[in-house]
């Protein structure tokens, strides 16, 4: 004969179920209702460069499917950090997020004292899209390939230079992981997003730049620079006549781009998953989709904790290759 509680311990479970329902309630309303105003989407570089160019689009069929301004806010400088601190601040109600590339990664280990915990400030929320970098080079070095492009830095240790959106970007670091691979020495020149970089190697200001392939492929056609190499393993399908670093005799240097949407740590599970459904559904649409492969980004979409799995490896990652190249923020 089963037990059953005696009438005060029922009448005390049912109030404790009641209380749980209680509290769980206002947060399922919240999510059900979200959104009901608009979207700030942060980017933590200038307009012009990669994010901004995988944000437009982005925003325009998010609006679209969520019935709501998606609102672009950019806060450039510092590699990205502070951009990443306003959104450490942000009330974590779904309102606020943030475009983070690789370097929100790299930042982890390549920044002594960060205003803010990588690990614990933020909440994922989805990796949007990858994206292969291009090794380019101004028209004035004569370097038109990888080989030559060492030959030239062993020749002059520390006279040729590279530009990179800012300290602890991704080009920067692909750089600086690329000269320890290749014993080479080069200067590096960090300005506030690619435009500024690619400003630069157009005016011949620097000799070459690890850079998207999005912002300097434009330029490569026109002929007013050159594409040494594509740094993913594989070949871009933007720029297919261009070879990888590793197959032009760097074994084992491989660096892609990639661009995520977090959100302040607290902001509820279920408004993240609702978001990151919508990236899913707005990646699959035919005319963002040919908007992004014009631009050499390769769409993603992914849950949360995907998102999280792979923050936390390249954190790992690139902290490796901080400690191996020695890479210090100037």
């Amino acid at each position: 004969m089963p037990i059953r509680p005696s009438r005060p311990r029922r009448a005390m479970l049912a109030g404790l179920a009641l209380g749980v329902g209680a509290l769980l309630a206002p947060a399922a309303q919240a999510a059900d209702a979200w959104p009901a105003k608009p979207i700030q989407l942060v980017i933590p570089y200038p307009p012009g460069g990669s994010a901004d160019l995988l944000g437009r689009p982005l925003a325009v069929q998010l609006q679209q499917q969520l019935g709501q301004p998606v609102v672009l806010e950019y806060k450039p400088g510092a590699g990205g950090t502070l951009a990443t601190q306003y959104l450490a601040r942000a009330k974590p109600d779904g309102y606020t997020v943030l475009m983070v590339l690789a370097a929100h990664a790299i930042n982890d280990s390549l920044y002594p004292k960060l205003p803010y915990d990588t690990r614990k400030d933020f909440a994922p929320v989805s990796l949007v899209a990858n994206l292969p970098m291009v090794v380019a080079a101004s028209a004035k070095l004569q370097a038109r390939n990888i080989q030559e492009l060492v030959q030239a830095a062993k020749a002059a240790p520390g006279k040729l230079t590279f530009g990179s959106a800012g300290n602890g970007n991704t080009g920067h670091l692909a750089a600086e992981y690329f000269s320890s691979i290749a014993g080479v020495k080069m200067t590096h020149v960090p300005y506030k997003g690619s435009a500024g970089v690619v400003n630069a190697m157009l005016a011949g200001d620097i000799d070459l730049t690890f850079d998207s392939i999005s912002t300097s492929m434009p330029h490569i056609r026109s002929g007013r620079m050159h594409a040494l190499a594509v740094t993913s393993a594989q070949r871009s399908a933007l720029a297919p006549e261009v070879a990888t670093v590793q197959e032009q005799g760097i074994p084992g240097f491989e660096v892609t781009g990639w661009y995520a949407l977090i959100a302040p740590a607290g902001t509820p599970p279920d408004i993240r998953q609702r978001l990151a459904r919508e990236i899913a559904a707005a990646l699959r649409q035919p005319q963002l989709q040919s908007q992004l492969a014009a631009g050499g980004y390769e769409p993603v979409g992914s849950t949360p904790e995907a998102l999280q799995a792979h923050i936390d490896s390249e954190i790992a990652r690139w902290a490796a290759v901080v400690k191996s190249t020695g890479a210090k923020v100037d």
